[in-house]
């Protein structure tokens, strides 16, 4: 690590510590040379294989966009979307991988997006998933029914015994 300062080519490491969130290092480092200090932020690079074959970093906002889409007119707030976009780093990030399928991206949202808004996640899988038919929605919307049920047949249990 470079001094900014001086521009010396080695640096020490006075102090580490983790953000907030967990995804990066704080580093605190001296220059043997000029004696100054800087901070450094270490993050873990996350890149996104388009299906063109390019790729380019993870970006929190482009999920919050894409899934905005699939909330308007919904009860949705913007720290509700920022939450799920950090909920979907998070998974894609324990996946070990540095690169990430675009596709595996859109499988990571749906099922945080399910749990926030059951309407929202119909929009957005309809398109991610390629709907065709009605039969398609109506496959979709059985299955969130028997999840529900299942939910509150659950909950129910629990409050009994």
């Amino acid at each position: 690590m470079h001094c900014p300062f001086c521009r010396h080519a080695d640096s020490r490491v006075v102090d580490s510590r983790t953000s907030d969130d967990g995804a990066s290092i704080r580093r605190r480092r001296q220059c043997p040379e000029c004696q100054r200090r800087f901070t450094t932020i270490e993050t873990a690079s996350l890149s996104v294989v388009k299906r063109s074959g390019a790729t380019e970093p993870f970006s929190r906002e482009k999920v919050v966009s894409g899934v905005r889409k699939a909330c308007q007119g919904r009860p949705v707030s913007g720290d509700d979307l920022a939450l799920l976009a950090q909920r979907v780093e998070e998974t894609l990030r324990s996946s070990g991988s540095a690169e990430i399928d675009a596709y595996e991206i859109g499988l990571a949202i749906l099922g945080p997006l399910r749990e926030l808004d059951e309407v929202a996640y119909l929009r957005f899988a309809s398109v991610y998933q390629d709907f065709d038919s009605l039969e398609d929605f109506e496959a979709a919307i059985t299955s969130l029914r028997a999840e529900r049920l299942e939910r509150e047949s659950s909950a129910a249990q629990r409050t009994e015994g």
